[in-house]
């Protein structure tokens, strides 16, 4: 199961983990990660269907990565306050080691593929490069890909 949702309001992170997990005993795993808003206020644009698709583009490559029985992705968009829950990934898988890896794929994937534009009070805030650097490690092909006994090392 994906759920991606891009909205203006805030999420619960308890509410989405059980609707991720609702039903299935097949999970061993959840891996959630929360961005908040750091230091001053931002607003955050976008473009609805183009941000949607790469979403679900990005979703769909994680999934074809990793054995994930579901994920979650919720961005936030609108003026934002310092401290404010801006994105949510929720990965959920069988084995942690999926979990982990994948989270951190749509984490590194989100912060440079996602077409968001950021304003802060200075003005547009600009890609960063260690941004790139981390989204970078995941444009080779895996060597892991983890199975229903736990993974696999592939060569």
């Amino acid at each position: 199961m994906i759920t991606i949702r891009v909205q203006p309001g805030p999420f619960d992170l308890a509410t989405e983990t059980t609707a991720l997990t609702a039903g299935r005993t097949d999970i061993g795993a959840i891996v959630s990660f929360t961005g908040l808003v750091r230091d001053h206020p931002l607003t955050l644009e976008h473009y609805p269907a183009m941000t949607e698709k790469a979403l679900h583009r990005i979703a769909n490559e994680a999934t074809a990565r990793w054995p994930l029985h579901g994920l979650t992705i919720i961005h936030r968009f609108g003026p934002l306050l310092p401290a404010d829950p801006i994105v949510l990934v929720l990965t959920a898988s069988a084995h942690r080691a999926a979990a982990f890896e994948s989270a951190m794929f749509l984490m590194d994937w989100l912060k440079t593929c996602a077409p968001f534009w950021k304003k802060s009070p200075e003005g547009w805030v600009e890609a960063k490069t260690d941004d790139d650097a981390a989204a970078q490690r995941w444009h080779s092909p895996l060597p892991f890909r983890g199975g229903a006994g736990g993974g696999e090392i592939m060569s």
